[in-house]
């Protein structure tokens, strides 16, 4: 696969409300492939986005958004008087961020089933990489996840390579658990790069270890996985090799947000430069480290260095 062809990230872009320390909410965005996708692109990685938006102000400025970050928005399918998904972030006494969601009218969900679906198949099926999450699958029905499945198998049969992280969100699920294991199944027979998080997985699936993660993967014929554990070593699997590649420095967290959405595009931006599935994870943990030191997903473009 031409290596000038973007990745092309799939999922949505929502508008945030969050609040700050004075109390009062700001406006931000929310969007977990989004952000890995702005990350790929800061390491010089040609990446576009494909969603469905409005043709809202807000709508506008998400889209000036992804481009000022040099997201390719040729994907973006703009619907007539829609609105985005909209999130709300407040802090828990725990200090954990808890996340209010209204975006079951956003048009992101139809993107399969928009009239002009088959020009975002087309544009998938000759990209350099497809990279989703259990989110983007969270917000599909049956019939969209259906035909973005096809579409994962034309891709690959053309040599497009597909990664994927489970990222699973109860909520986005409405709790159906049997429903979730399902589609998630048939997404893993159509990935070639595993990025789960190993808490995530212990939650849906049960997983007692990080390394029972890599195994129940294997069994989908992945050839490499990469299982995020917080502070603690990511394990790296290819074909044949299983490695612990521990996080190099360990950072207390202003902001988790984004963790994980940073450690995916460190990993594939030095996997697409050339780097070992090993030495990816060290970027992916350094990438990682950097984001938490900052509040929010996007740090500011000064802190955005890769290597």
């Amino acid at each position: 696969m031409n290596p000038q062809n973007p990745v092309i990230c799939v999922g949505e872009i929502a508008i945030e409300l969050a609040r700050g320390g004075d109390g009062r909410f700001g406006l931000g965005f929310n969007g977990d492939t989004f952000t890995t996708a702005v990350y790929l692109a800061r390491a010089g990685i040609p990446v576009a986005y494909a969603t469905a938006m409005g043709d809202d102000p807000y709508s506008n400025g998400l889209v000036a958004l992804a481009a000022a970050e040099g997201v390719g928005c040729d994907w973006v399918i703009r619907v007539p008087g829609r609105l985005p998904g909209l999130t709300l972030a407040d802090t828990a006494r725990t200090g954990e961020r808890q996340f209010y969601s209204w975006g079951e009218t956003a048009p992101a969900r139809e993107l399969f089933e928009l009239p002009n679906w088959g020009l975002v198949a087309e544009a998938l099926v000759s990209a350099r990489l497809i990279y989703f999450s259990g989110i983007t699958l969270s917000l599909y029905s049956n019939l969209a996840i259906g035909r973005l499945l096809a579409v994962l198998e034309l891709a690959r049969q053309r040599g497009v390579k597909v990664a994927f992280d489970g990222n699973f969100r109860p909520r986005g699920w409405k709790g159906d658990v049997a429903r979730t294991r399902t589609v998630f199944m048939e997404a893993l027979k159509r990935v070639d790069i595993a990025l789960p998080t190993y808490e995530d997985e212990a939650v849906l699936w049960g997983d007692p270890s990080p390394e029972a993660t890599v195994e129940r993967m294997r069994a989908f014929g992945i050839g490499e996985i990469v299982v995020k554990n917080g502070a603690n070593s990511a394990v790296v699997a290819s074909a044949d090799a299983q490695e612990h590649v521990p996080v190099p420095q360990l950072v207390v967290p202003v902001d988790a947000t984004a963790a994980g959405d940073g450690f995916n595009a460190g990993y594939l931006a030095a996997r697409l430069s050339g780097a070992t599935p090993v030495a990816a994870a060290g970027a992916a943990h350094r990438l990682a480290g950097e984001v938490i030191r900052h509040c929010g997903a996007l740090m500011p473009r000064t802190g955005a260095a890769m290597h």
